[in-house]
């Protein structure tokens, strides 16, 4: 997801539309043709006697159905790879791998059975070559044996100009749409979830936080009306394992900076505190001190910095293309990417709010003996210690704070103690 966003908002700033549509496979891993999958194992290299192997696990299933204890005949497994199995889902993949061979012109990703396929949008002959790709991707799915659930697919146009005096004419929104079939019409819609994450075409994170806030309180809310207790270390256990995770779902992706978006997420995390026992008389920033926890503002860019060392140490693809150069001074530096001269004011924004962006910029603030450590553990624990020096007050209702708390506007000359 990094790498789509990164491509959409790298687009942007060039002045290119994106376009993307998202699949829905019917029944994914059940219809894999065991057949061809087997095939498919033998062209890309795997030995003769594992595929015998894989054969024998695959084939010659049965099924029954219980209810009520009472139990149907046995039917036999004609297809697909087990759920909930291990290799399940690696077979599933290996079978759609070719799936990416078909299309020429435009970028396909995959994730199990979530599959997006995009192109970025500067001519007409641009929208024809992503329709070709759909085409070429339906084809795929007959000759593979793979139902594809047309109705459900959706269509997102990502707009670098959204007031674009076109899009006032009647028939611009045709330009917009691509065919599925005779009958199925693919129009834009505003919202799409990808992965558990709300995506809007405008780009906004706004509908995702909403949600992910409402989830959490209603988790906050079951847990404080199931638990009587209010002692502290329980209280912090239900918090952090039940609540908190809720909030930091895939948050590299989209770390808000609008000070009311953090206000919203950190609300969850000020209401939770203020019910401990023995902490109802103080304020929000003291609960924190208190309790040795972190802003969840803070949090968010401590899993930026990390994911920024995953990516120094090729522990996870650079999916955006992030260049490091090594200096006497500050150590190992990440490069701020340039910034096209006639991009918008809304794209430059869109893109300075991206992981290709505050990830170089978060980075950079490290120390760098801190940067310089080997493993991923000795560098946790060392960036814990440098984030435990910098005043954590996240912006709060009601709260006057002297900076925006964020690692990106922090100078060491701020702290005397630093």
């Amino acid at each position: 997801m990094l790498e789509h966003f990164d491509d959409i908002f790298e687009g942007m700033t060039h002045g290119s539309d994106t376009d993307s549509i998202y699949l829905d496979f019917a029944k994914a891993f059940d219809k894999v043709d065991l057949d061809l999958l087997l095939q498919k194992l033998k062209r890309y290299g795997f030995a003769e006697k594992l595929i015998r192997w894989i054969k024998s696990f695959l084939t010659d299933r049965e099924q029954v159905v219980v209810v009520n204890g009472v139990h149907s005949e046995s039917a036999k497994v004609v297809s697909g790879v087990p759920q909930g199995s291990v290799l399940g889902p690696l077979f599933f993949l290996l079978f759609i791998n070719d799936l990416e061979d078909v299309v020429q012109h435009s970028r396909v990703s995959f994730f199990a059975d979530d599959t997006r396929v995009s192109r970025r949008i500067n001519y007409a002959n641009d929208s024809h070559l992503l329709q070709a790709d759909l085409y070429s991707i339906l084809e795929w799915s007959r000759c593979n044996n793979m139902k594809l659930h047309e109705q459900k697919f959706e269509l997102m146009n990502h707009l670098h100009n959204t007031k674009d005096p076109l899009s006032e004419l009647p028939f611009h929104i045709e330009a917009l749409c691509y065919k599925v079939s005779c009958e199925i019409t693919l129009f834009p819609v505003e919202n799409v979830r990808d992965l558990g994450v709300k995506v809007s075409s405008n780009l906004s994170w706004s509908k995702h936080i909403g949600e992910m806030v409402a989830k959490a309180r209603s988790k906050l809310s079951w847990v404080l009306s199931v638990f009587k207790t209010r002692d502290r270390v329980v209280m912090m256990t239900l918090y952090k394992s039940l609540v908190r995770s809720l909030l930091e779902y895939c948050c590299p992706l989209g770390d808000p900076v609008k000070t009311t978006e953090i206000q919203l997420l950190e609300g969850v995390q000020r209401t939770f505190t203020s019910r401990i026992g023995g902490l109802c008389d103080m304020n929000y920033w003291e609960r924190l001190s208190h309790l040795k926890l972190m802003s969840l503002q803070r949090r968010r860019e401590r899993y930026v910095i990390l994911m920024m060392w995953k990516t120094y140490h090729n522990v996870v693809p650079n999916s955006c293309n992030i260049k490091f150069v090594e200096t006497t001074r500050y150590g190992t530096k990440a490069v701020l990417p340039s910034l096209s001269k006639s991009s918008s004011m809304r794209n430059q924004t869109l893109y300075d709010s991206s992981f290709a962006v505050r990830g170089p910029k978060l980075w950079n603030k490290v120390p760098s003996d801190v940067k310089a450590e080997r493993t991923f553990d000795s560098f946790k624990t060392s960036l814990s210690k440098f984030l435990a020096l910098i005043p954590d007050n996240p912006p709060i209702s009601g709260y006057t704070s002297s900076w925006s708390n964020s690692l990106v506007d922090y100078t060491p000359s701020r702290w005397s103690d630093i």
